[in-house]
């Protein structure tokens, strides 16, 4: 029933929206900006880009709004903006990467993972649930883009296969197949942590 009422709500919102009322982008923020940000944080493993990607999702509501078909469901609409930042974000950080903490240089002292103060306590430090739950987010983000946005839309986000495949573009078998994959891959490579 929730859902049912929180898409109506959309659909109001959007039709304020695209009559001009610029106050209605508010009330549609309200209800997903956090779920949003949090499916981003998943997708690319950071809070600050995700936070970015957010505001830039809800910028381009906002733009495209014109574009919204009243008969499609909003959050699928919004999460398929979301999830072609977040491919753009990765297309843009394979041509710009980052150097590693772990980079060595020609005196083992002088990595930068030795010269920078450390932020969070060292891993022995934390909790085995902690460690576990890092090493998953890890695998996650190494899993291929494909696999990822399945998982991270049905398992975190917990959407059905067919609003899952509409967000990707996709059918629902497809995300099917792409969910066993990612799931065989993190049960051989988290062996160790089950």
């Amino acid at each position: 029933m929730e859902e049912i009422d929180s898409n109506a709500s959309d659909r109001a919102d959007m039709e304020r929206l695209m009559a001009g009322q610029d106050t209605a982008l508010n009330d549609l923020m309200a209800r997903h900006a956090a779920p949003v940000f949090h499916f981003l944080c998943r997708m690319v493993g950071n809070e600050d880009d995700a936070n970015d990607l957010a505001q830039e999702t809800f910028a381009r509501v906002f733009r495209a709004r014109a574009n919204f078909r009243l008969n499609e469901k909003f959050s699928t609409w919004l999460y398929t903006i979301a999830a072609n930042l977040a491919r753009n974000h990765f297309r843009w950080r394979a041509r710009h990467p980052n150097i590693s903490l772990e980079s060595t240089t020609d005196d083992p002292e002088q990595s930068l993972e030795n010269i920078l103060p450390a932020k969070e306590p060292a891993p022995s430090e934390q909790t085995l649930a902690s460690e576990r739950a890092a090493a998953v987010r890890a695998e996650v983000q190494r899993l291929p883009e494909d696999l990822r946005e399945a998982l991270v839309l049905c398992e975190w986000e917990e959407r059905s296969m067919a609003e899952a495949a509409a967000i990707l573009e996709t059918t629902p078998k497809a995300v099917e197949s792409r969910l066993y994959r990612a799931r065989k891959i993190l049960r051989e490579r988290l062996q160790g942590w089950l």
